[in-house]
């Protein structure tokens, strides 16, 4: 009877390791020029570069060929879908697609505001919105002229605004709309579903009388519209940038780019109200700049990265 009951206690050990999480931050170095680079993490604080921080896709699409602000989602499709920042100032950003986050489609420019007098298209994000059964992409533009009164209150002529567009199958677009707008310049907007609403992370890219630069929280009751007024700053008086959030359990963790520290901070909570600041307690692979977070299982970690799962 003990060796039954042994066999089925390694039988039901091994399965949970295979079901088990493995937290992946997709990230880029320098200037984004080298490509994509991928850490992971079992507890959300120790991250370790992956293939020797080598890069596991080289940018080939815009002009500019750059690969900044990358964010991965895996789709009910199976497939993991990417878009990245291909430029400073082209008005498209970068699209591929994988089945294991090694091999990638060709890369494709996604010319989303062509039409628009647009100065930039800047850290694109994908949502898959269960209810439509489409993509949402959203990412920072600037129109210049279009809201005059702060056009004053960033950097140089940026003043950006989000917008976004979905899609079915990465081929077709909606025509894109504005997704918020507050009457401040705003950039780097990431959005989680919980209970019922929608929370969107965002930068306030205020620099202009008094500089912002800063992480606020918005919710709405649907992805794509009805983001109230930002919370106060959730982080400190440093600037802040690129935030990437990981709920686990109860607990939130909000990673950000201390840019001009040259350093990685984080924020946790179990409210979203109350912010404690463990930034001394992160590890990241040098160099990195800002991505997002997302989650594979053991089992892919082990078949997708097989020089690095033992680790």
């Amino acid at each position: 009877m003990k060796k039954y009951f042994v066999i089925l206690l390694l039988i039901v050990t091994r399965l949970s390791a295979q079901d088990s999480s493995v937290y992946l931050f997709c990230y880029f170095k320098d200037n984004g020029q080298d490509g994509l680079h991928l850490a992971y993490s079992r507890d959300g604080y120790q991250w370790t570069a992956l293939g020797k921080d080598h890069s596991f896709l080289k940018p080939a699409a815009g002009k500019d060929k750059l690969m900044r602000d990358p964010c991965i989602i895996k789709g009910p499709d199976g497939l993991f879908h990417m878009v990245w920042t291909v430029s400073w100032n082209e008005k498209g950003i970068g699209y591929a697609a994988s089945k294991d986050l090694v091999h990638w489609s060709p890369q494709r420019y996604i010319p989303l505001m062509e039409h628009e007098n647009a100065l930039n298209c800047w850290a694109p994000e994908i949502n898959y919105d269960a209810q439509s059964e489409r993509y949402m992409i959203y990412w920072a533009t600037t129109i210049p002229g279009k809201f005059p009164g702060t056009d004053a209150s960033g950097d140089g002529r940026y003043n950006h605004r989000m917008y976004y567009v979905f899609t079915k199958d990465f081929k077709t677009f909606s025509k894109p709309e504005l997704l918020y707008n507050k009457g401040f310049t705003v950039i780097d907007a990431t959005i989680k579903e919980a209970n019922g609403q929608y929370i969107m992370f965002l930068k306030d890219e205020t620099k202009l009388p008094a500089p912002q630069k800063n992480i606020r929280i918005a919710t709405s009751r649907y992805i794509h519209k009805g983001y109230g007024a930002p919370s106060g700053p959730i982080t400190g008086g440093y600037w802040a940038e690129g935030p990437t959030v990981l709920r686990r359990g109860g607990e939130w963790t909000v990673y950000f780019d201390k840019y001009r520290d040259r350093r990685y901070g984080a924020v946790r909570s179990t409210d979203l109200k109350n912010w404690t600041d463990i930034s001394d307690k992160i590890r990241m692979p040098d160099g990195l700049r800002h991505g997002t977070v997302f989650t594979i299982t053991q089992k892919e970690f082990e078949t997708f990265f097989k020089e690095d799962h033992s680790r």
